[in-house]
């Protein structure tokens, strides 16, 4: 299916806050925990995470002026996890990609997402014709993990899972 043009970027968040917070409450549905997902593109992260009360798991961002368009959180007793979305309405370049990574290397999420109601861009050379799935890469010690890069179904409000580098699904 082709998507429509996208007029604005802030149209795609509502279905990607729906498909987070599903995709959370899957993951998570033995566990005994808050699960929130929220549009904070035009907020800091620092100030979102003390509005839910969990910037104490994540000192290290204090002050530092990140916006992310999605963030789900999943909230425990003693710890929280988050889990970002970054969306583009046009094709992917480099700098979409550097900026996430930047982000991911600082907050440490659990999972991130570049998605794009346009096209893979000129990551689909770097990722797969280059091969260069290590560009994807964050976390440290024992768990790397991966920024999933793909595109947003936006009439399915759902990631096209043909279209995701590294391969998940």
């Amino acid at each position: 299916m082709v998507n429509r043009v996208i007029l604005k970027e802030e149209e795609l968040y509502p279905g990607m806050c729906q498909w987070l917070k599903s995709h959370l409450e899957d993951k998570y549905v033995k566990t005994n925990c808050q699960i929130i997902v929220v549009d904070c593109h035009s907020r800091y992260l620092d100030k979102v995470l003390e509005e839910y009360n969990i910037i104490k798991y994540y000192p290290q961002i204090v002050g530092l002026k990140i916006q992310i368009d999605v963030l789900g959180m999943v909230i425990e007793k003693n710890k929280a996890k988050i889990f970002f979305i970054e969306a583009k309405k046009t094709d992917f370049t480099l700098v979409n990609l550097g900026q996430l990574l930047i982000y991911c290397k600082l907050c440490n999420p659990e999972e991130a997402y570049l998605l794009t109601s346009g096209n893979l861009g000129s990551l689909n050379k770097v990722l797969i014709n280059l091969n260069r799935e290590d560009l994807l890469d964050f976390g440290s010690g024992k768990r790397i993990k991966k920024i999933i890069v793909g595109q947003w179904d936006f009439a399915r409000k759902t990631i096209n899972h043909n279209s995701v580098v590294p391969k998940i699904y």
